[in-house]
């Protein structure tokens, strides 16, 4: 057994360590699905972090730097810019409005807050969740799988099972307090691993007698921030790029931790630790995708997205290597175990007890949530084993299609007084539809990205729909 095998073995113990450690402390579903509003801002900060930048951040983003180049610095600024919007705009807000109608879910809280027209939202609300958070959950659990063959040669397959499994056992065990104390765990391997391994390969570039700024302008369109493309096909990569800040408005995996903080003052506490996490982590992710092009060409990885692991292996001890290619693990565990909660969350409370008006005792609550937790991640695993996509390419999707459809309506919900639920109808399935449409037309998606045109029809269908039934 390697060293490497070894720590890593060490690390998925540990995880399961805190699922079986924080089993007793749900006592109820708001227990369980957003930990009794009982956070402090550190853990909030690591845990909304941590779940937003997932596997994608570790494989995707290293994988599209080494791919294609210095536009995806426009992706890294856009993120960055939308992370500190969420925290200065919608954090605090959506804090103090989600205790004022005690809500524990986004759906619940939009249903509550337009009360008239509870149902349709309510019912809206958990269909587009369950539909793209599928996709999303099966990146995730994609992404263990590309890790564990790279790392100690399982077939992918497998992979994709030892990930899954050991993110459903805790999260279906401790609920919300397992996830966001692994969170904290994940958060800090994530972050060293983004510091330490570029840094490392930065000095073995310089200690090979190469050079990173030589290899990347050698490399055609790789050194151009517009990919060598001019006027409107160049801005048009720009805000692609940009657009993925977006995302961050509306996706309720992220959501939910502004929720769960203990009062709204600490989120201003919270949002420097944010801030402080985000901004090393998506530069770190850059270099190491220009790292390995200058290191060893774009031909040399038959799937650049196994970049950040072959680098770790190659340039460190096992024993290390196993710590930083468990950030990569923790990326995706640390994003698919808050959408685990989400999509179970909108099954129990949105669907069962909200929409169905079932009820049962806290505790039988409680274990239904724990069984449908199990039964969702069954279900995300059966799809990463059948998808062929990439994981920049589902994450994209599915961080379009939930922007879009949550984003408009909770910015607009919490500064527009005169938001309906007409209005915030339309959003939400204008969202949804221009994501799925604009996605399959390659024409349109090229000329500009469905991150952008989902978000602004659906803010435009909001308005103009939430003025008309004003009138009324």
């Amino acid at each position: 057994m390697t060293a490497t095998l070894v720590g890593f073995i060490l690390y998925l113990c540990m995880m399961l360590g805190v699922g079986i450690v924080t089993w007793r402390l749900n006592e109820s579903t708001s227990d369980y699905y957003i930990g009794g509003r009982k956070l402090g801002p550190w853990l909030t900060a690591f845990s909304e972090r941590t779940s937003g930048e997932s596997a994608w951040l570790l494989l995707g983003l290293p994988g599209a730097a080494l791919a294609v180049g210095l536009i995806e610095v426009w992706t890294a600024v856009g993120c960055v810019a939308g992370i500190m919007f969420s925290w200065y705009v919608i954090a605090e807000r959506l804090r103090i409005e989600t205790e004022r109608y005690h809500a524990i879910t986004l759906p619940e809280y939009l249903a509550a807050r337009f009360g008239e027209h509870a149902r349709p939202i309510r019912s809206l609300a958990m269909l587009i969740i369950i539909f793209f958070f599928t996709f999303y959950l099966a990146a995730q659990m994609n992404g263990a799988g590309k890790v564990l063959n790279v790392t100690f040669d399982i077939p992918h397959i497998w992979g994709i099972v030892i990930g899954a499994a050991i993110i459903v056992l805790y999260t279906m065990m401790g609920g919300f307090m397992a996830v966001v104390w692994t969170d904290l765990i994940q958060g800090l391997l994530m972050v060293a691993t983004l510091v330490i391994l570029p840094l490392v390969a930065l000095y073995e570039i310089q200690a090979q007698g190469l050079c990173l700024s030589d290899a990347v302008a050698n490399a055609g369109t790789v050194g151009s921030l517009t990919a060598g493309k001019a006027g409107w096909a160049g801005i048009a990569v720009v805000i692609g790029g940009l657009s993925w800040g977006f995302g961050y408005m509306g996706q309720p995996h992220l959501l939910t931790k502004f929720m769960a903080i203990r009062t709204p003052a600490e989120i201003r506490v919270g949002r420097r630790i944010a801030f402080a996490w985000a901004v090393p982590a998506f530069t770190g992710a850059i270099v190491i995708g220009l790292a390995a092009l200058a290191l060893h060409g774009q031909g040399f990885y038959a799937d650049p997205e196994k970049a950040m692991p072959s680098l770790a292996t190659e340039l460190f001890p096992g024993w290390v290597a196993g710590i930083l290619i468990s950030g990569a693990i923790a990326a995706m565990m640390s994003t698919a175990d808050s959408q685990l909660l989400v999509i179970s969350s909108a099954i129990i409370e949105d669907f069962y007890r909200k929409t169905l008006n079932r009820q049962l005792s806290d505790k039988a609550m409680v274990a239904f949530s724990r069984l449908i937790t199990l039964s969702v991640g069954i279900a995300g695993i059966l799809l990463a084993l059948y998808s062929d996509k990439l994981i920049f390419t589902m994450v994209s999707y599915a961080w379009s299609g939930l922007g879009s459809s949550f984003g408009p309506a909770i910015l607009l919900t919490l500064l527009w007084k005169r938001t309906t639920g007409p209005g915030i109808i339309a959003g939400m399935l204008t969202g949804t539809l221009t994501t799925v449409i604009w996605s399959e037309i390659t024409v349109l998606n090229s000329l500009i990205t469905a991150r952008l045109t989902s978000f602004v029809f659906a803010v435009a269908a909001i308005w103009l729909v939430s003025l008309r039934s004003t009138d009324k």
